[in-house]
């Protein structure tokens, strides 16, 4: 089997766990470089990296590279991705830079791992909700087209990065103490509470992640004509995404049709048994590589709706384990 010179940039959560994940499903490695701001010698799960200092130069002879995910103006994938590609590299972005640029694929491996094949150096990876949301929902697309989708995200402190998860920590302690809360990594307190906000707010007073979900779907599933609505929430939970979606279909669809469908897709588990009080909760999703259904029931009033209760690890299916699986569908016919 070939193997690849790869790099990883940043250690953040999603760095290290891709770092984890590469081992793990032992992909063909010849070199690893791990690239962050600063060079340091960082110890993982008792493996040892030396990590270097980010730099244009860092990048020659490399052939793929995964990018943990910094956004904006001056983040690593707007300052260095073109570089990398420049170099020979094919890009997997974790961050939102490229997402809806119209040459950029956006991929989820278990509903359109065949795009990666359109990249011209880069391939972005879709936003944690998104991912579970359609590895859910394709299935079903397959037996109905989507007409209509309405999700209530409850997020992960995680999905905010480790300062947020360290916040809700140190809240729920204050709290008990009966000390004032120190807000910081969050905009509003998240020990006890939940924020209704993930995201500026931008058009129709829909924040950014909210429309994230609608137009990432849109992409991903190669349909713009998907009625899409969605409200992002922060939730104090340490890891795990959970998803309340309801969706109308173009031919009235039976939970057994829809259950057996989910059943024979890659990447899902049906926990749905409502008789011995068993459903997908997200502090069950942690450290694992599915996404979680449950709650599969039909529309009392509407024949073509149907509600659906879906669960993630939003770093590991969410982030770091979608990028290696993309990188794993560009190899495969190398």
């Amino acid at each position: 089997m070939k193997q690849y010179k790869l790099c990883v940039v940043g250690v953040g959560a999603v760095g290290k766990e891709i770092l984890r994940i590469l081992k793990e499903r032992n992909f063909p490695i010849a070199s690893l470089k791990v690239l962050a701001r600063s060079a340091r010698e960082m110890e993982l799960d008792g493996f040892k990296y030396q990590v270097e200092s980010i730099s244009h130069d860092s990048f020659k002879g490399i052939e793929i590279a995964l990018f943990a995910g910094t956004e904006g103006e001056k983040g690593a994938s707007v300052t260095y991705a073109p570089t990398a590609v420049k170099e020979g590299a094919v890009v997997i972005d974790n961050g939102a830079d490229f997402r809806l640029k119209d040459d950029v694929p956006l991929v989820v491996t278990e509903v359109n791992a065949a795009d990666v094949k359109n990249n011209k150096g880069i391939i972005s990876n879709p936003n944690c909700s998104t991912i579970q949301m359609v590895v859910a929902l394709s299935p079903i697309y397959k037996l109905s087209k989507i007409k209509r989708i309405i999700a209530s995200t409850y997020q992960a402190a995680s999905g905010a990065g480790q300062g947020a998860c360290d916040e809700l920590y140190s809240q729920t302690a204050e709290f008990l103490d009966g000390k004032d809360l120190t807000i910081k990594a969050l905009s509003k307190r998240i020990a006890f509470n939940v924020i209704p906000q993930i995201g500026g707010f931008t058009e129709l007073d829909y924040t950014s992640e909210e429309w994230k979900l609608v137009h990432e779907t849109h992409k991903i599933l190669h349909d713009n004509d998907i009625k899409i609505s969605a409200t992002a929430i922060r939730v104090p939970v340490k890891t795990g995404h959970s998803e309340s979606i309801y969706i109308e279909t173009e031919r009235p669809l039976s939970v057994e049709e829809v259950r057996e469908v989910l059943n024979n897709q890659p990447g899902v588990k049906v926990v749905d048994d409502i008789k011995g009080g068993r459903y997908p909760m997200p502090y069950q999703s942690e450290g694992t590589d599915d996404v979680f259904v449950g709650r599969i029931r039909k529309d009392p009033f509407v024949p073509e709706g149907l509600w659906l209760w879906v669960v993630a690890d939003n770093l590991r299916k969410g982030a770091a384990l979608n990028a290696v699986q993309i990188a794993e569908a560009l190899i495969k016919d190398d």
